[in-house]
């Protein structure tokens, strides 16, 4: 039996990759023979780098960057997937919420500053492709600090440099392109995300994503007002009318950024994944599929690792088994995806540092039990 694992990570306590491992572990335990093909997953956000490093044989690469708060420096990793021209960012390795204290956290000043370095740290790799996934975000800033740091200036009235942060772009009057890294106008940019949103307004950045960064509601007044002004000025000066672009209030509106002076295109987070890992390729050979995530529930339908992978599978009437910590609210429409049944690991009733502490067990024994109704 040829079995292909796709599982994403379970947030909070195993990877991707340790999540094939428990899977792969409890399958042998059952059917020693089973010709196992593990690739881990992701679907933009957390983990996507090492997912599509890992199934390309590429490399890591770790670079001292801007954090999201101003005076801080944290450690980004990126990666150069194996074709060795195609790079993979996460704009949370450099922006992202885990990297703030929660009394820290302030969207006002948040910059994107640390992306537009890691860009720059790709582009010196040879990076001909650059895939960003957008999740996570710390920031509010419309992706003007990234593009701060690829060479575009922002001025107020006074012709004075604006500071970073999204609150800056209130002062906005002038945007200069004219040192805009040259080697961007050669390269392919992606944004992996499955937000939809527009830059502003009721459904864009700050009111849809601003409150769990820290933005009160006068905070939300400021902010929202600013990117109104920097999409206007965009329009104006760069030529680029992006803020009603759906995905341009992605990751604080970097999203607007990224599609005005980088012209990147938007693509389902998971999709990227599966094209870079040619997980359609294994799956057309598989007998049956696992694929799984931490928490199954009623937005896994929408372009989350499962619903991706089952959608994949479909197309070869390949059966998809589903392997989740905990399942919550109505996933029926996975069953129109392709899937065939959907598992929780989480048994009885615990503590949750017991829960993740004992995620691995739990998966390798769920996994276990499943194979043996395979094989009967």
């Amino acid at each position: 039996m040829r079995i292909v694992l796709a599982p994403d990570s379970f947030k909070g306590s195993l990877s991707a990759k340790e999540v094939c491992d428990a899977m792969a572990a409890g399958i042998h335990s059952v059917l020693p023979e089973a010709d196992v093909i593990a690739i881990p997953m992701a679907d933009g956000g957390d983990g996507t780098v090492e997912a599509m490093v890992l199934a390309t044989q590429g490399k890591c690469y770790t670079e001292t960057v801007q954090g999201p708060l101003p005076n801080q420096q944290v450690e980004a990793t990126y990666g150069i997937l194996g074709d060795g021209v195609t790079a993979v960012i996460e704009m949370a390795a450099a922006s992202g919420l885990d990297l703030v204290p929660e009394r820290a956290l302030n969207p006002r000043i948040a910059t994107t500053y640390g992306v537009g370095e890691l860009i720059t740290a790709a582009l010196d790799q040879g990076a001909e492709t650059i895939i960003i996934g957008l999740g996570g975000s710390a920031t509010n800033d419309g992706g003007a600090g990234m593009a701060q740091a690829l060479g575009v200036k922002f001025y107020d009235a006074n012709h004075k440099s604006l500071k970073l942060g999204g609150a800056a772009l209130s002062d906005l009057e002038t945007i200069d392109v004219s040192e805009l890294d040259p080697r961007l106008q050669q390269a392919r940019v992606i944004m992996a995300s499955d937000v939809t949103n527009p830059l502003t307004g009721r459904t864009g950045a700050t009111a849809v994503f601003g409150p769990q960064k820290g933005a009160d509601e006068e905070s939300q007044e400021v902010l929202d007002a600013a990117l109104t002004r920097y999409g206007e000025v965009l329009r104006a000066q760069v030529g680029q009318d992006v803020s009603n672009n759906p995905g341009a209030g992605a990751g604080g509106g970097i999203g607007a950024g990224l599609m005005a002076f980088l012209g990147a295109e938007v693509q389902p987070g998971v999709d990227v994944v599966i094209r870079a890992t040619h997980l359609e390729q294994r799956i057309s050979a598989a007998d049956v599929v696992f694929t799984g995530e931490g928490r199954i529930d009623d937005q896994t339908q929408y372009g989350k690792t499962p619903q991706g992978v089952a959608k994949t599978a479909k197309k070869y009437g390949k059966p998809v088994i589903v392997i989740a910590g905990s399942i919550d609210g109505d996933v029926s429409a996975l069953y129109q995806e392709g899937v065939i049944s959907i598992f929780g690991t989480i048994k009885q009733p615990g503590d949750l540092e017991d829960v993740l502490r004992n995620a691995k067990h739990a998966i390798q024994q769920t996994s276990a039990n499943v194979t043996r109704l395979l094989v009967k």
